[in-house]
């Protein structure tokens, strides 16, 4: 009988095409970026929840690598006679097998028993992290574990990291014992149906939908997507679907095509992205745009941020998932049309969120319009220096109260077919302005990447002529970032 980790089982629950095709044809997936981070993420975590779960130091850890398979279970048995916490106790049952996060002794003078602690690294509890632990506690309770509670520790967002080391209270438990125990028949159910799954000479017929995306993007998406009928103009590009009614004709035409949705079921912008789409004509209203932007003069700057999170803070002051700003671009317009550029960059490991502010303070002014492309996040950030550096309030308040949000503007003026109903600056720049393009730079070409490079200049590991050559491709990129709002600004407030 194959053997199917939890992690297999996992995938069965999310749809049995991805259980079978892991199996017998794994080449055919398709690793996203966001797989090894969120590993990381997971791994870093898990480091610091041993720590907080094992105060005296007397737990034992379950290695796989040292002892294999068969000597992680064995010496699993061997660690539940004592009472000391284990670490990825290792249990099979069933043709399954499953390792525990943590395993913690609890003393009765009955019978030696054990709460089991599945750390997550998610802000929440969602609820493939209960049927996580409904299959992690049905294959250890199958194998003979007196099992006396079950719980989750997950991040706690609002807690701030005091520093030196210190993380007790980044971890919240939430006890599920009575929302798992009772799926343990049916958990069994999901491995006797995933046994006879993988026994089948050939993939399930499965169609993609919302499933290949929760509670992960799936790596076989793209082998699906090709085998199935697909639209050269799809409804996918449809901007701001919310009304049933073309909800539900999405959902009934997955291959439906942008020239048969009735115009009934769409709004003027929807309509708008459907008639340039069909003419092959761009949408401008030219002096529409102009009037928006009429009553902005310069002096005007244009401004974009960089930012790198953590779900383990590393600098004092901080919380997990906190967005914080490490890098700048500025790009100021003077009275007489002079160009000027002034950028921030700081690599040196330390935390760089009050340098951010005071510069960026010197780099906007005290007066003139700061422009920004979704600037609900530039905004959000500067709230958040403001509160982290009350002498700095009043002034990041204040660029904060003089940004303007180009993103409306160029949405309700502005559409090229090739934005595919996307208003991203990276789909609006190379349609109003295409002799700039994200793709002629070198290295980082997007905010995923950014923070990648970030993350690789702070290493220890990167060399010194490495760690220069990020600095300058994260200049160029944040750089670009604010010289196409510029060129934006510019095609937007021409009067015709």
């Amino acid at each position: 009988m194959r053997i199917l980790s939890k992690s297999k089982l996992m995938d069965f629950r999310q749809c049995p095409k991805k259980l079978w095709l892991s199996i017998h044809r794994p080449e055919l997936a398709e690793v996203t970026d966001a797989a090894p981070g969120r590993i990381k993420v997971g791994y870093q975590v898990g480091e610091v929840a041993r720590q907080l779960y094992d105060s005296a130091g007397n737990a034992s850890r379950i290695d796989i690598e040292t002892d294999g398979y068969d000597g992680a279970f064995a010496r699993t048995q061997a660690l539940l006679r004592h009472d000391h916490p284990i670490f990825e106790g290792g249990f099979q049952a069933s043709g399954a097998i499953a390792f525990a996060d943590i395993l913690l002794p609890v003393t009765s003078r009955r019978q030696r028993s054990w709460r089991m602690v599945e750390i997550k690294s998610a802000a929440s509890v969602k609820d493939y992290h209960l049927e996580d632990a409904a299959i992690q506690t049905c294959i250890a309770r199958s194998s003979g574990l007196a099992l006396a509670g079950v719980s989750i520790a997950h991040i706690d967002s609002q807690w701030t990291y005091p520093g030196d080391g210190d993380y007790q209270g980044l971890l919240i438990e939430r006890d599920v014992t009575d929302e798992v125990l009772p799926l343990h028949e049916e958990v069994r159910g999901w491995i006797a149906d995933a046994h006879s799954l993988v026994k089948k000479r050939r993939e399930p017929a499965i169609a993609t939908g919302s499933h290949c995306n929760q509670p992960f993007a799936c790596p076989f998406f793209e082998h699906c997507r090709k085998q199935e009928p697909h639209a050269e103009q799809p409804l996918s590009w449809l901007p701001g679907v919310r009304t049933k009614t073309l909800k539900s004709y999405i959902e009934e035409h997955p291959a439906g095509e942008l020239r048969d949705v009735p115009d009934t079921f769409l709004n003027d912008l929807q309509k708008r992205v459907k008639t340039a789409t069909l003419t092959g004509r761009p949408y401008f209203d030219q002096a529409g745009a102009a009037q928006a932007l009429r009553g902005y003069r310069p002096p005007a700057y244009f401004m974009d941020f960089e930012t790198i999170l953590f779900a383990v803070p590393l600098w004092k002051g901080t919380r997990p998932y906190q967005q914080i700003p490490f890098q700048f671009s500025v790009h100021r317009i003077g009275a007489r049309g002079a160009l000027s550029h002034e950028q921030f960059l700081d690599l040196s490991g330390d935390d760089p969120s009050k340098p951010f502010a005071e510069a960026l303070i010197s780099a906007c002014g005290e007066r003139g319009p700061i422009f920004a492309y979704n600037a609900t996040f530039e905004k959000g950030r500067l709230t958040e220096l403001a509160e982290r550096f009350p002498r700095m309030r009043r002034q990041l308040l204040s660029i904060a109260g003089r940004v303007v949000d180009l993103l409306p503007i160029a949405r309700a003026h502005f559409y090229h077919p090739d934005q595919e109903g996307s208003w991203s600056i990276k789909a609006v720049l190379p349609a109003a302005c295409p002799d700039l393009s994200y793709d002629a730079l070198e290295g980082v070409r997007d905010g995923g990447m950014a923070q990648e490079a970030f993350l690789e200049a702070l290493s220890h590991e990167t060399s010194h002529a490495r760690k220069a050559e990020l600095e300058r491709q994260l200049i160029a990129y944040c750089a670009l970032d604010t010289h196409a709002l510029v060129r934006l600004w510019k095609r937007l407030s021409v009067t015709p």
